[in-house]
């Protein structure tokens, strides 16, 4: 049977407690699983925290994955968003050389291109932020490089399921121990 690698991102409640996000990178590593992608923010309820972790394997380590993580107490619930019913977005903070009046307005049309904001202006840089998919934010990087990249700063990935749909919904809790990795595909 074909068991191809891909990416998978998986949404995962948790309780919003230190050492909590420890718990969760300790299965990862303990596991020899990757992390390709980690963002962690609280939700619109104080005592829980979303973590937004992207991982690149077959869909047998997928399912070891979640299963492990559902193991964890401070683990309220775990989802696999699929690409095609998700939607993600990363924030990107560029730092480019940016001295003279023609270099400064060529970096202004790329980033305008991008619909980048810059946020800071020196006399020899300018800092961008752009909000986006990853192949936008890897484009605009690849452009800037010829000026001159100085600093840059990703945060990770973060994702939502489309539509009405929440990480709350279905049968993606601790009870349940069967998976559909094809599921709430559009």
């Amino acid at each position: 049977m074909n068991n191809p690698v891909t990416r998978h991102t998986l949404s995962v409640l948790v309780e919003n407690t230190p050492g909590v996000l420890s718990q969760v990178s300790r299965l990862f590593s303990r596991k020899g699983y990757n992390i390709e992608s980690l963002a962690v923010g609280t939700t619109d309820d104080p005592e829980v925290s979303r973590i937004t972790i992207e991982v690149t394997c077959d869909n047998l380590m997928i399912e070891q994955i979640i299963n492990q993580l559902r193991k964890l107490f401070c683990v309220y619930s775990v989802r696999l968003l699929p690409p095609a019913s998700s939607i993600r977005r990363e924030l990107v903070l560029i730092k480019v050389k940016a001295e003279g009046r023609d270099v400064r307005n060529e970096v202004i049309q790329i980033a305008n291109i991008f619909r980048a904001t810059i946020i800071d202006v020196s006399t020899k840089s300018l800092t961008l932020a752009v909000i986006g998919q990853e192949s936008k934010d890897d484009a605009l990087e690849k452009l800037l490089c010829e000026f001159g990249i100085l600093e840059l700063v990703r945060t990770g990935m973060v994702a939502l399921e489309r539509g009405e749909a929440t990480i709350n919904d279905n049968d993606d809790n601790k009870e349940t121990d069967e998976f559909d990795l094809g599921k709430n595909v559009l």
